[in-house]
């Protein structure tokens, strides 16, 4: 939060104090004002909707355009470890050299020569593998967590982004497809997701095949 305080506008909250008590880490912040934007969303006008949308997606544009460090890679804001408890087996991963050092984590280190048949077992695999193997970008900074219950919201206005925990150095379309998948109960907030993140349909398919062959949550 203080990284995203220091290269953005975005609202985030301030950080008072970090301290560690009997091996658990607590930090100590403001509280913002506001509740959560999923909470009457349904009630919304059209105009209410587009109006917070359009300020999200300028935000999220925001901390998308920070520079990432040399030779980022896939790791947290420090250059260490992710942490994201939707992904399986573990819950620190990384940081990984490069976005294809992380894909070949995500899938096993299954390479494409590997494949051998038509795996009647595994429909789509083939194609699971190609999308990550295609030529992708330098990360990005992303939040990761953009749940309907992470922006909170005064009216039109949004007072804050919270929640940052996940955050880090990502693949460009790990913003869109995490917000598209992060709360299996959130499936209102998938209608949206298109208005303030950038569509990868592709990855979106890749990240559905990846989920469905290695886990998620």
């Amino acid at each position: 939060m203080q990284f995203v305080r220091q290269h953005t506008s975005v609202p985030v909250p301030k950080v008072y104090m970090a301290f560690e008590h009997k091996g658990r880490v607590y930090i100590l912040m403001e509280r913002l004002r506001g509740q959560m934007i999923g909470q009457g969303w349904v009630y919304r006008s059209k105009e209410s909707k587009d109006a917070v949308l359009r300020s999200l997606k300028t935000m999220v544009e925001e901390w998308r355009a920070i520079p990432a460090p040399e030779k980022a890679g896939v790791a947290n804001v420090d250059g260490g470890p992710i942490s994201d408890p939707r992904l399986p087996k573990q819950f620190l991963w990384g940081p990984f050299s490069s976005v294809d050092e992380f894909h070949r984590e995500l899938r096993n280190g299954i390479e494409s020569e590997h494949l051998t048949g038509e795996q009647p077992h595994m429909p789509g695999f083939d194609r699971f593998i190609s999308l990550h193997e295609q030529s992708w970008p330098a990360s990005v900074f992303t939040h990761g967590d953009l749940s309907s219950s992470n922006i909170l919201c005064r009216g039109d206005e949004i007072t804050g982004i919270i929640d940052w925990e996940t955050a880090g150095w990502y693949p460009n379309y790990w913003e869109y497809t995490n917000a598209w998948n992060v709360n299996p109960r959130d499936t209102f907030w998938q209608q949206e997701v298109d208005m303030f993140v950038t569509p990868w349909p592709d990855a979106l398919e890749m990240e559905t095949l990846r989920r469905k062959y290695f886990g998620d949550y």
